[in-house]
């Protein structure tokens, strides 16, 4: 295998609920700064380098900015396919395979976007293994050798070993009990699934033909429409149509292709993976004291056991406790025994259904030009801290309800008020009117931060005329 011989597409749906507070519908666990500073999509992404130097997204528009600044960061070239609705793994591979197809690039390998596999190398040579039978037609899937009797995984069965190295897939065993996984890790023919495949783009197509030609039909039809639509194309993002796309069926590849494909086959990977899935799996990842206490951030214990506290932002204190799962966020705290970690999807569902806006989004929330945090607020106020990224700029918009008084606390901003447009350093600040034309901009090669102060009978997003837009976004 040479290198650039493999395109890498990288799918990066999925809410991460399990990893709620941290994960949240509007920022979800394959961006958050998990591992060294770093995201999951980030590490993904230089992990695929190894094998080629430009990859391809399939995503949620909701998070078109965030695959770009991942992207920026993993110094990597791509561009992104963006699902206007999820559903599921089915439709995102096919999307994938469907336009690099028409691209000419034939041989394609699907990695998640959220796991955590710290040995590039050892990925890389793992895959080249398995390109034989991808190159002859088989669609390979690559097995992590079990460590244990996990629940929280699917199993792949394997059948016999070919000639060149490769184990046919038997069956795929959707996540086990207790005791049938502690039955399936006896029997010692059986890998965790990690969801990782590789096969040609004309394989995958004829086999979705096959199985899920409905899912491939509705596929095709809303990227040919889109092809015909002004906007499908957005510097590197291309859009499926959406009212098509929304048609679609939701299910996952295993369900729809891998279950009943006769040309399937799994090649091990003896290297460290985790899916990072819940809780217990991200604790796994941080280093045990003598007591099993595990502390990521300011936690302190004392008199505890096998416990994970996760406190980033303040001290957390755990004091004559055991088996718990203490998260800490700025707006939003979980704790759990550790055997529940796999039902706190179940609690953002029912957060959801109360109209909670904590099981959504985060009080930081992310924008194209940087972000913005919540800081305080009450009756006719807010306060916020807002980021810029250098060169960017928020739009040229005005407020009917709120006045905004602005404070330069890094950087230096660059102040468009009505017809006069003038430079602020740190510890300068200036007052925008109601009704009054504005832009913020960071002309500068750090970050911009400013304290914003909003007073007024309305202070709701919805409360945004836009007049120019760097970002193609419309009224709030």
């Amino acid at each position: 295998m040479t290198f650039n011989s493999i395109t890498p597409i990288v799918l990066c749906g999925g809410s991460g609920s399990r990893l709620w507070p941290l994960s949240r519908r509007s920022f979800p666990k394959q961006f958050v700064p998990l591992i060294g500073g770093k995201s999951l999509l980030q590490l993904t992404l230089e992990r695929v380098s190894c094998l080629a130097d430009n990859v391809l997204l399939v995503a949620s528009e909701e998070h078109r900015f965030l695959v770009s600044d991942n992207l920026n960061l993993a110094q990597l070239k791509g561009c992104a396919i963006l699902e206007p609705c999820a559903r599921n793994t089915t439709a995102a591979m096919a999307l994938a395979a469907l336009t690099c197809g028409k691209e000419g690039r034939d041989l394609l390998l699907f990695c998640p976007a959220d796991h955590h596999i710290p040995d590039s190398e050892s990925f890389a040579k793992t895959v080249w293994e398995g390109i034989d039978q991808a190159k002859a037609g088989a669609i390979v899937t690559f097995g992590i050798v079990p460590s244990f009797p996990s629940t929280a995984y699917g199993y792949i069965q394997q059948g016999g070993i070919e000639e060149n190295g490769g184990r046919c897939v038997e069956k795929f065993v959707e996540k086990p009990d207790a005791a049938t996984a502690q039955k399936l890790l006896l029997a010692g023919n059986v890998f965790w699934n990690a969801g990782i495949f590789m096969c040609k783009a004309t394989v995958l197509i004829d086999a979705l033909e096959q199985y899920a030609s409905d899912i491939l039909a509705v596929c095709r039809a809303s990227l040919e429409a889109a092809e015909c639509e002004e906007l499908s194309r957005d510097t590197i993002f291309t859009r499926p149509d959406a009212t098509i796309f929304a048609t679609c069926r939701s299910q996952s590849i295993d369900y729809s292709v891998m279950e009943h494909h006769e040309n399937v086959v799994v090649v091990p990977f003896n290297g460290q993976w985790s899916d990072v899935g819940s809780w217990n799996a991200l604790a796994e990842l941080t280093k045990a004291d003598d007591a099993g206490n595990r502390i990521h951030g300011q936690g302190t214990v004392s008199r505890s056991s096998n416990t994970f506290i996760h406190a980033p932002h303040r001290p957390v204190v755990a004091l004559g406790i055991e088996n718990l799962l203490i998260i800490d966020t700025l707006d939003a705290v979980l704790i759990t025994h550790k055997d529940h970690a796999e039902h706190v999807k179940d609690i953002v569902v029912q957060l959801e259904n109360e109209k909670c806006s904590q099981a959504i989004s985060h009080r930081k929330v992310s924008r194209p030009w940087g972000w913005y945090d919540s800081i305080d607020m009450g009756d006719r106020f807010q306060v916020k801290r807002i980021g810029v990224k250098p060169g960017a700029s928020l739009s040229l918009q005005k407020h009917h309800h709120r006045a905004e008084h602005w404070i330069v606390v890094k950087g230096t901003a660059e102040v468009t008020r009505g017809s006069e447009t003038f430079l602020l350093t740190e510890n300068q600040s200036t007052y925008i009117p109601i009704g009054e034309l504005h832009r913020l901009k960071n002309p500068g090669m750090v970050e911009l931060e400013i304290i914003e102060v909003q007073s007024g009978s309305y202070l709701g997003e919805n409360d945004i005329v836009r007049f120019e837009d760097n970002y193609g976004r419309a009224n709030d």
